[in-house]
Formats: structure tokens, sequence, C-alpha cells
């Protein structure tokens, strides 16, 4: 199987607000937009890609139709988890874990989409301890 593309899809019941809370907080733009589903991406990087979608639309399978998304962690692998940290709490958005550096490599921190989905702000950084060794050669975070 030859993969050309892979993101992820966000179901939820508010379509634009959900659509709307990833364009101002995280700087994607829409490329396709109606009222059930909107595809956005992050301006400047076609690679990074994020869809909206109303759970309740009939192009979801009947025995899932109606859900909003549940159990999801969309991690954001940033430069300055600091400013993007500062900026979101000044914005009023929940900081669910504060922003800290963990041994197995990451300086993070967790917030929410109006959904309850987790977002995790991360930087790599190096590991200690025990971790380094969990680390496949060449994966190591420099």
């Amino acid at each position: 199987m030859k993969v050309t593309s892979f993101y992820p899809v966000v179901m939820t019941h508010d379509v634009a607000a959900t659509a709307a809370f990833y364009q101002q907080h995280f700087g994607f733009t829409a490329l396709f937009t109606s009222d059930w589903y909107v595809h956005l991406q992050l301006e400047g990087d076609a690679a990074v890609n994020l869809a909206v979608l109303d759970g309740r639309h009939e192009t979801i399978p009947a025995p899932a139709r109606g859900q909003a998304v549940g159990g999801l962690l969309l991690n954001f692998e940033v430069d300055d988890p600091d400013a993007v940290h500062d900026r979101l709490k000044a914005a009023g958005l929940p900081i669910l874990l504060s922003l800290r550096d963990e041994a197995f490599g990451q300086r993070h921190f967790i917030t929410s989409d109006p959904n309850g989905v987790l977002i995790d702000i991360i930087k790599p950084i190096p590991p200690s301890g025990e971790f380094v060794q969990q680390y496949e050669a060449g994966a190591l975070p420099t």
C-alpha cells in the first residue's frame, strides 16, 4: 500500500466552531468548507492537514453516526512550546497539563479544543536516564 496522505479528522457537532478554533489558534487555513466538512491545512506547510466533520453526516457508517470525537490526542511538534503556551493561555484556552520537561524526551503542555480533544504541544528534547536506551538508533532527539 502506498500512502499518499494521512491526517486526522475530528468528528464534532459544531463544524464551524471547531474549524474556527484551529484556524484562530493554530494557523490553519480552510481549503474546502461546507456545513458538514472543513478541510484545513497549516498555512505554509502543505504536509500538515486536519479535517473537521459533522459526526452525524450520512457518510459516517450508521453504527458510528452521531458520535463526536473521543479518546483522541493531537500532537503538535513546535520549535518553541513556551511561546505557544503563553499565547494559548493568554487566549483563555485551558492548560490541562502544565508546561514541563519529561525525562522521556519532551518539553510539552496539554490543552484541549472545544470538543474536549486533547492537544499536546511538544518540543523533542534529549531524554535522560533509562529512556535513552529505549530509543532506536538515529531516533534520539538532540
